[in-house]
């Protein structure tokens, strides 16, 4: 039987990355299904629509928007709903325009979307296209588009369970430069990198990103990524409690 695989994305069901995500996913299977937001949710994190109504849009018969959905609400939708009585084995969160890389990745719509595919039964796969912002704001989406395939096989094929999601990046070299696979742990930093930005419009403001905390550990993925060239795997715990702090803290807290 097929692998059944069900697309999402946060940047919109009519971005130029989940088409590319199409391309890679109907090559390893004749089963694909898209539900993907509307519009652009980046940022949205793993937020659900509790108490509001949505309304799917049927595009074709195997493609949905979510209406004001997040791409935590269209895996939902799409798991417990519009692939009928057989779920997805894996769910493709992606291919987002810009890196998803160390703390971001806890905001990321993309990374939630593979989230929620683990949470669900499947196995979760979050694609990025990095993106270097230092001499473009374009995307570069060759990467994605030589290595694509070839992760998510890789990824798929190690797969254990559904304790896990994994968090792809793809770096912004030429393809034929990137260097292969290495399998890293997130960046974490000393602080959050998100900041308040005054806007130019009176009493509005931003939440941006103005530079990457320095400074940077060599072994995990923002160094991989950006200065190495590798295309970056980071295998994501379902799972977020510190069993060894549980077990040490346990008897000790009081009232």
């Amino acid at each position: 039987m097929s692998l059944r695989i069900l697309i999402t994305n946060d940047d919109g069901v009519d971005a130029p990355g989940i088409a590319i995500m199409a391309d890679i996913a109907r090559t390893l299977s004749d089963d694909v299904w898209i539900v993907a937001p509307d519009g652009n949710q980046s940022g949205a994190g793993h937020r659900l629509s509790f108490g509001h109504e949505l309304t799917i849009d049927r595009r074709d018969a195997r493609t949905f928007a979510v209406v004001g959905g997040s791409p935590a609400d269209c895996v939902v939708a799409g798991m417990t709903h519009l692939l009928g009585d057989r779920p997805a084995d894996v769910v493709l969160s992606g291919v987002n325009a810009g890196q998803n890389l160390g703390d971001i990745v806890n905001c990321s719509g993309t990374a939630a979307g593979a989230r929620e595919g683990a949470m669900q039964g499947a196995i979760g796969i979050a694609m990025s296209q990095g993106v270097d912002y230092e001499i473009s704001r374009e995307v570069d989406w060759s990467n994605a588009r030589t290595h694509g395939l070839a992760a998510a096989r890789a990824v798929i094929a190690a797969a254990r369970g559904r304790e896990h999601y994994y968090n792809i990046n793809f770096p912004f070299c030429d393809p034929a430069a990137t260097k292969g696979i290495a399998v890293v742990p997130l960046q974490r930093f000393s602080q959050s990198p998100f900041r308040y930005y005054p806007s130019d419009n009176a009493g509005k403001f931003f939440v941006a990103i103005p530079e990457t905390p320095l400074p940077l550990d060599r072994g995990a993925d923002f160094e991989s990524l950006r200065r190495d060239g590798y295309v970056t795997v980071t295998p994501l715990m379902l799972q977020q409690t510190d069993m060894d702090l549980a077990t040490r803290l346990n008897g000790t807290l009081t009232l």
